[in-house]
């Protein structure tokens, strides 16, 4: 299984052809079942519908469900809560980054992400 960033899986989506070959490697060997998200991810992907930021053709809850059809969405559990204090300084500030990186961190897996910030972190395995 691997972890899905917010960003990847928009341009998974959305079809945008932004994601490396690494990275689109490594989602078609998973399947769709053996990719997850954070439930962040949910809220974040809910923020950039209420901003215009992304396109939809229906209700935001019918974008939410397909977006995530088949995928796995990982809760936050205090240990998620408690592993966000344990990244550096240079790690972003961004409550949601520090979720989603500590979501791969908890459960063992491989973070797919093109966020520099989050791939240069030695405690967050990554794909790009």
């Amino acid at each position: 299984m691997i972890l899905l960033d917010t960003h990847v899986l928009v341009w998974m989506q959305t079809g945008d052809r932004k994601l490396s070959r690494t990275a689109e490697a490594a989602i078609r060997r998973a399947g769709r079942s053996g990719l997850a998200i954070s439930a962040i991810t949910l809220v974040e992907i809910a923020t950039l519908i209420r901003r215009g930021r992304l396109e939809m053709q229906s209700t935001a809850q019918s974008v939410l469900e397909s977006f995530t059809s088949g995928t796995a969405i990982l809760p936050i559990t205090p240990e998620i809560a408690a592993l966000t204090t344990h990244f550096p300084d240079d790690f972003p500030s961004d409550p949601s980054d520090r979720i989603i990186a500590a979501t791969a961190r908890s459960e063992g897996i491989a973070l797919v992400t093109a966020d520099e910030r989050i791939l240069n972190c030695p405690l967050v395995k990554t794909i790009w």
